[in-house]
């Protein structure tokens, strides 16, 4: 097991604005409270070993050789046999496993809470969970980070060791986040969804931690086209300030990105910054749910009010 000190530790320790290295391994303790892969009745023939809303890996060739007695008719290879004059089957192994791509938004965006965790944090740790769940169900687990500056494709293992080290790059990614970094062009939510289409998945399952920020029509007809051959789960992470500023008209608001200023000072003004707030994230949340209905799976929306491990876990379980 890697060393918690090889990880170089940020200079605020506080574990609701950074990511703890620490706490991320000790998810572990509460895997056994949740699935991803409920035991559901199944109409398909060979399901594997999961029974599941999710799709499998389905069957894989194994080798070409002469009819026994007992073999399926359904498995003989009619040209092999009209060629050779003897009657020959073909031989699959079931593949069991699922491989799931979990995608973590650590994007300046995801840098803010107005309640107790960054939503940056909240995925990340929700990441790591459901990261360890699935090792746990023996199946492959890899990462598509993204952050400002690049996207990292992390290949799906099974191996406790590699996870760990990807562990270790999602705490390096969060800890880069700071409010003094100012970026005019961070990598957008298409580019993330254009670089899943274009590694051609197919019969995986794809979780995506993201506050979908800048999610747009094209974004969900494009994940469309990736949930043709796949199951995507999608969680929002979300702060109630990115709704509603203040239910009293009579702050003041001054809003800084670090480099510009923003004085919100009338009722007015507070108003209709609330209706567009709030006009946003219903449109998110509505694109999403449509996304999720397609394949009846969970739309799922976290808050940042420190209780995202809980919220997490009990929607998951009601959904088994």
């Amino acid at each position: 097991m890697a060393n918690s000190s090889d990880v170089q530790t940020n200079p605020i320790n506080d574990p609701r604005i950074y990511c703890d290295y620490s706490r991320l391994v000790k998810l572990r303790s509460h895997i056994k409270r949740f699935s991803f892969f409920p035991h559901l009745n199944t109409s398909r023939l060979l399901s594997g070993r999961h029974s599941s809303l999710f799709r499998g890996r389905g069957l894989n060739f194994e080798e070409l050789r002469h009819y026994q007695l007992g073999d399926d008719i359904r498995c003989l290879d009619w040209k092999v046999t009209m060629r050779t004059g003897k009657a020959h089957s073909r031989v699959y192994s079931e593949e069991k496993d699922h491989q799931v791509i979990i995608c973590v938004d650590q994007r300046s965006s995801m840098f803010f809470s107005s309640l107790d965790t960054m939503k940056s944090v909240v995925a990340a740790e929700l990441a790591v969970l459901s990261s360890w769940r699935i090792l746990k169900e023996s199946d492959r687990v890899g990462f598509y980070l993204f952050n400002d500056d690049k996207t990292n494709w992390l290949k799906p293992t099974r191996s406790q060791g590699e996870l760990l080290h990807y562990i270790k790059t999602i705490v390096k990614d969060n800890s880069l986040l700071s409010v003094d970094n100012h970026h005019s062009s961070a990598t957008a939510l298409s580019q993330v969804i254009d670089g899943l289409n274009r590694r051609k998945l197919k019969d995986s399952i794809i979780i995506i931690f993201s506050d979908w920020n800048d999610v747009t029509s094209a974004d969900i007809k494009h994940l469309k086209q990736l949930q043709q051959h796949n199951d995507i789960l999608s969680i929002m992470i979300s702060d109630p300030m990115e709704e509603q500023l203040d239910s009293d008209l009579s702050a003041n608001w001054v809003l800084s990105n670090g480099q510009e200023q923003l004085n919100i000072n009338t009722s007015l003004d507070i108003k209709k910054t609330n209706q567009i707030l709030a006009d946003a994230q219903h449109m998110k949340r509505e694109q999403l749910c449509r996304l999720m209905a397609m394949k009846a799976l969970p739309y799922i929306e976290i808050t940042t009010d420190g209780s995202h491990i809980a919220q997490f876990i009990q929607i998951l379980r009601g959904k088994q």
